[in-house]
Parts: C-alpha cells; structure tokens; sequence
C-alpha cells in the first residue's frame, strides 16, 4: 500500500468541490488542476461510493452523478439527489440549450451571454397570457434564479443584467432531447391555444 498522506490535501481539494455541486473550471482553478492531477484516484474513490465522475475537459466542467448498477447487482441508496424541475424551468433550460447549439454553429465566441430580456423574450411565447406584467416577470425571475441555483445560468458582474448560459447545459439536455424539442414545444404551444379558448 503506498503512503498518500502527502497526496490527501491535494485530493481533498479535488474531492469537496464535486460533493458541493459542478465544479467549474473557470470558477475555481486550483480545484480543477487538483483534479486533473488526481483523476483516476478520484474515479476510484467515488467508484466505493457508488458514483461516477463526468468530467469534460473541453467544455471546463466535472460533476457526479450515481453509477447505475451492472445486471445482478444490488442498487445502492441514492447519494446523489435528484431534483424535479417545474415545466417553466424545463422550459428555460431546454431554451437555453437551443440558444447554446445556435450560438455554438453560428459564432466564434466560446462564451453564450443572454441578458435578462433575452431570457424573457426566449420564455414569453411560451407562457400563458397575462393582464399582469409585474406578475409575469416576476414568474420568469424565479425560473432564471432557479437556473442559477443549478448551476445552468451564472449572473455577470457587469453592471447590466447579463447570464453566463455554463455549458454544463450540454450534459443533461442532450443533443437527441434537443432534436425532438421544436416537436415539443409545438404540442405545447397547441395546448396554451386550447386553454386560451
């Protein structure tokens, strides 16, 4: 057995961050170079747990998720927790990664960045009609805060209202959820019409 005490600070520091959420390289860079150094010791501890690690170098973003178990083995307790999102923040996530592959075909930016009206503007076909503006946005706030709490939006310091859309989004709305979205969205968008009727 070989000594890791000297390699447990670095491996801590690889380690906290993934238990906190997605670990983003540009967020925390010591993080992700520890990381980086210590992979395949952290794939082999989070493997004891039970958990896998997806990490993209590319793309600048690591993140657990709960290994699904081989044919005939036992399923472990979920440590990892799953969070079921309302229809409206599907919506904008699902929006958004629509924006991301539109932005990634088009421009050279590596970066997506939306302001809030952009965001708006995005959601407000989709949403139900309404006498009450104020309401309105304050409805479509809460989804974009509920984005930023998952890590999918990041608000700029910048002194106007601008997100950061993380390209984390690519990972969980994939390319063939995507592909079927515009079908999705049409259903929807019928349904709005009946209602409204």
């Amino acid at each position: 057995m070989t000594d890791t005490g000297s390699e447990s600070p670095q491996l801590a520091r690889a380690l906290i961050p993934l238990f906190q959420g997605v670990l983003h390289q540009d967020s925390k860079p010591e993080a992700w170079q520890a990381l980086l150094d210590l992979q395949a010791r952290v794939r082999d501890y989070m493997a004891v747990l039970g958990l896998e690690l997806v990490l993209d170098e590319a793309e600048g973003y690591a993140y657990l998720r709960q290994r699904e178990p081989e044919e005939g083995e036992a399923e472990l307790p979920r440590l990892v927790r799953r969070s079921q999102l309302s229809f409206p923040v599907s919506l904008l996530l699902a929006l958004l990664r629509k924006r991301l592959a539109e932005h990634d075909a088009t421009a050279g930016e590596p970066r997506l960045v939306l302001t809030r009206e952009e965001i708006v503007d995005l959601m407000r076909v989709f949403l139900p009609e309404t006498a009450n503006e104020a309401k309105l946005m304050e409805r479509i706030d809460s989804h974009i805060r509920r984005a930023e709490d998952l890590g999918f939006l990041r608000r700029l310091q910048s002194g106007e209202d601008a997100f950061e859309v993380r390209r984390i989004l690519k990972a969980f709305v994939d390319a063939q959820w995507l592909g079927e979205l515009n079908e999705r969205l049409e259903a929807y968008r019928q349904h709005l019409d009946e209602e409204a009727r």
